[in-house]
């Protein structure tokens, strides 16, 4: 609305930038409702999570290492080395 009362319009492509200022205190105001609205797992569901990053890494890990034999076992049958 700011724009709207002072006559000017927002250039093509750009959007408009809010202007209130609320300061340190309102930055820190926003922060703590933010912080209100965070849903943290519970115990059960950080060790299931954590269980399933570690598969993950370790079938990824296996499959780059079955690469990288099946690479150079193939530039060994070629003879490049």
């Amino acid at each position: 609305m700011s724009d709207q009362s002072s006559g000017k319009q927002p250039k093509a492509g750009k959007l408009p930038t809010p202007t209130i200022k609320r300061g340190l205190g309102g930055f820190f105001k926003d922060l703590q409702r933010e912080a209100r609205q965070i849903s943290w797992p519970t115990p059960q569901e950080t060790t299931r999570l954590t269980g399933t990053v570690i598969a993950v890494c370790a079938l990824v890990s296996g499959f780059l290492f079955l690469l990288t034999l099946l690479i150079r076992t193939v530039f060994q049958m070629l003879g490049v080395q």
